[in-house]
């Protein structure tokens, strides 16, 4: 028998508890651990009791409370050695009960008891409350899953099964791009294994803690993901009621997956909603500690807080004392810095309205100035996930198109003023002068001739032309060296003596080359060109511009698209609304912004490619009679490609579309597939089109004219990087 403890050590043992505990847990500890881990609170913090020992030092008062127990027991003298003994055999019993409570190893290799699938498991992904997820690969098709095993002995309560059944039963009727797709589920004698999407970038929270902090751009990019995919949870009527940087994953193309849905719920009326505080500290919304209950509104204030994160590095209502920060959080009360736009400012302001109904609705929220006023890339570099991007293109100098915007788009007193200073120009405004009055004197191929007609009289030569001299009235020959004289790539610089592109490239013109290659080599002889259609859902090139001996290679689309391809690889497109510009740095890489709000170091190319279509427009007749009917839902065309020989011009586009256009007569040729079958469109010296099906002419076959300009087009596509 031990004596008991007297009640002023019991005093001295709990003031000393509380103030450990005082002393040791910061907020921070609080919000990091559930950030790390995944777990939500329900009602108040309180972590278990092992979590309280460790974090509160209770162990060393437990040791305390021992020593004075065993002081104050009854000393037995002759009985001391026989307890030795006794103490030893008790410490290999407790290891082996300790063996015996410990979980079993899990197996490398898991079967689906249901399908007989095997399953290999790897590395361990990330840990939550009751689950830890692994890489998992399915053996039979070598298809990598993110697996969230649970083990039966975590969630043994009723409640804690149901929580698990419930997240299921939630996640796997879900089918959106901006959510983790929910793949399969099965169990065994150990674990529950849930089945996910594999996302190899990890979460924002891992970017964040590389990046420290975001740029505007990079937020846009993952905001719109985030409520693309949100809208769909509320329109199914699910509130995720966790939303944090852990919980969005980002897959190997840089898109965003809203996921973890172990604290989703569906949306009840306002009068029935659970009043459940549950969620992360610093995201938890003032309705929400109010025990108001949880709705829409209460994943759009975890937006806010998500933002402000996002571009801070910080969350909004972040203090060392929780008391504080839900203090904070039900007045509505934080800082915004000075380094914000102004537009970023209004956004969280209006998503972190104190009342419910202040907030914006989702559909409203894409409309705000943030969003449209400002860049937005299409896609980032997987570079992103450790350092900051790099918007910035080089481009000429941004005096330099400053003046050029007023010289070519100013009104009459800006240019009066332009061309009364021309005595004393500078290297600057000379090239300006030299883009407006080259393109002006220039007239490109079929339009020179037919313009000379038309005026009566030929247009004076340019000494500085920058269009390359085509060799006029000189029959196209498939069998000579290609005399190649200048040309662009998407991707790298444009040079006279060498080509740089990329795979992609590559392989779209190998496509195109084995197409033409194949119809050559089995097609007939034929007296006529066989019956084709008139009409054809067709984007083509009806006019063009070369003047890469400064800036790049402009050309417009049947749609009234006009794009350029700059000498240093970048491409832009002004679309038909003449309101928006896409740009590519590279094959698939697009970024999107209005005309009216032109990110600064763009300045530059979108000067030049308005007035590439500017003159386009004023001075260029269309290369033919085939009509625009292009359908909406079409991919949108830009250049891959472009190469000019001695005798023609060839043009090679993203989706195959390969336009080849020949100076002597005129002539074209636009190969392009459409609904899986190749079409060729010829257009001949009287600008009059017809189109056939491939398949067609391998079997009638084509006059030895056209069968000539195929052949010549096929190898300038052999040729183009010799």
């Amino acid at each position: 028998m031990f004596t008991s403890v007297p009640s002023s050590t019991k005093v001295f043992l709990q003031s000393q508890s509380r103030s450990a505990a005082h002393s040791v847990v910061s907020h921070r500890d609080v919000t990091e651990k559930a950030a790390d881990s995944g777990r939500g609170i329900h009602q108040t913090i309180k972590p278990p009791r092992r979590t309280l020992r460790a974090a509160f030092g209770l162990q060393a008062s437990e040791r305390r409370l021992m020593e004075i127990q065993r002081n104050s027991a009854p000393q037995h003298i002759n009985n001391s050695s026989m307890c030795e003994p006794t103490q030893r055999s008790c410490e290999p019993r407790r290891k082996r009960a300790d063996e015996r409570n410990a979980p079993p190893e899990m197996a490398r290799i898991i079967t689906d008891p249901a399908t007989g699938k095997c399953y290999c498991r790897g590395k361990v992904l990330g840990k939550g409350g009751f689950a830890k997820c692994y890489e998992m690969t399915d053996l039979s098709t070598n298809k990598v899953y993110a697996a969230k095993i649970i083990p039966h002995a975590r969630v043994s309560k009723p409640h804690q099964r149901e929580k698990i059944d419930r997240e299921i039963e939630l996640h796997r009727i879900l089918h959106h791009k901006n959510i983790v797709h929910f793949y399969h589920h099965f169990e065994d004698k150990e674990n529950i294994y849930i089945l996910l999407e594999y996302c190899s970038r990890k979460s924002l929270a891992h970017i964040l803690k590389a990046r420290k902090v975001l740029t505007e751009p990079e937020v846009r990019y993952y905001l719109r993901q985030i409520v693309s995919g949100l809208r769909y949870l509320h329109e199914q009527e699910i509130l995720h009621r966790d939303l944090k940087l852990g919980n969005f994953f980002v897959n190997e193309s840089m898109e965003l997956k809203v996921g973890d849905f172990g604290l989703a719920a569906k949306l009840e009326p306002a009068g029935n909603r659970r009043k459940t505080i549950c969620g992360t500290p610093n995201y938890l919304s003032p309705e929400v500690l109010n025990k108001q209950g949880h709705g829409c509104e209460s994943d759009i204030w975890a937006l806010g807080c998500v933002m402000y994160t996002m571009l801070l590095g910080r969350p909004p209502f972040e203090t060392t004392n929780l008391k504080e920060t839900y203090r904070c959080i039900r007045e509505a009360r934080y800082s915004l810095p000075s380094s914000l736009s102004a537009q970023a400012k209004q956004l969280i302001t209006n998503l972190l309205a104190k009342t419910p109904e202040d907030r914006p609705n989702l559909d409203l929220l894409l409309r705000h100035d943030f969003f449209t006023q400002g860049f937005s890339p299409e896609r980032l570099p997987a570079s992103c996930c450790h350092s900051a991007p790099d918007f910035h293109v080089s481009s000429p100098a941004k005096s330099f198109f400053k003046k050029a915007a007023a010289a070519l788009f100013g009104g009459r007193r800006e240019k009066v003023k332009y061309y009364e200073t021309l005595n004393k120009l500078t290297k600057e405004e000379e090239e300006i002068y030299q883009l407006q009055h080259d393109l002006e004197r220039t007239a490109i191929t079929q339009q020179r001739n037919q313009k000379a007609s038309e005026n009566g009289s030929p247009l004076p030569p340019s000494v500085e032309n920058p269009v390359a001299p085509a060799t006029e009235n000189q029959p196209p020959s498939s069998r000579d060296t290609i005399r190649l004289i200048v040309r662009g790539s998407l991707g790298s610089c444009s040079s006279s003596s060498e080509c740089l592109e990329d795979n992609t490239t590559g392989s779209v013109a190998e496509t195109v080359a084995s197409v033409l290659r194949g119809c050559l080599e089995s097609m007939p002889k034929a007296d006529n060109i066989p019956k084709g259609s008139n009409s054809c859902n067709l984007q083509w090139v009806t006019k063009w511009v070369d003047y890469s001996n400064k800036y790049g290679f402009g050309y417009q689309l049947s749609d009234h698209t006009v794009g350029v391809l700059f000498n240093n690889g970048t491409h832009m497109s002004l679309l038909p609304d003449r309101k928006t510009i896409h740009y590519y740095a590279e094959l698939g890489q697009r970024s999107v912004f209005p005309t009216c709000e032109v990110p600064e170091h763009f300045v530059g190319q979108v000067t030049v490619l308005k007035y590439f279509s500017h003159y386009m427009e004023e001075n260029l007749m269309d290369g033919g009679d085939l009509g625009s009917m292009t359908d909406a839902n079409m991919p949108r065309l830009y250049l891959l490609q472009w190469l000019k020989s001695d005798r023609a011009l060839m043009m090679l586009f993203n989706d195959g579309t390969f336009q080849v256009n020949f100076y002597h007569d005129h002539t074209k040729i636009v190969l392009c597939c459409q609904r899986d079958e190749y079409m060729l469109t010829y257009i001949n010296e009287d600008r009059v089109s017809k189109t056939f099906k491939l398949s067609s002419l391998l079997t009638s076959g084509c006059t030895a004219d056209l069968q000539e300009r195929m052949a010549y087009s096929l190898n300038m596509l052999l040729q183009r990087c010799s």
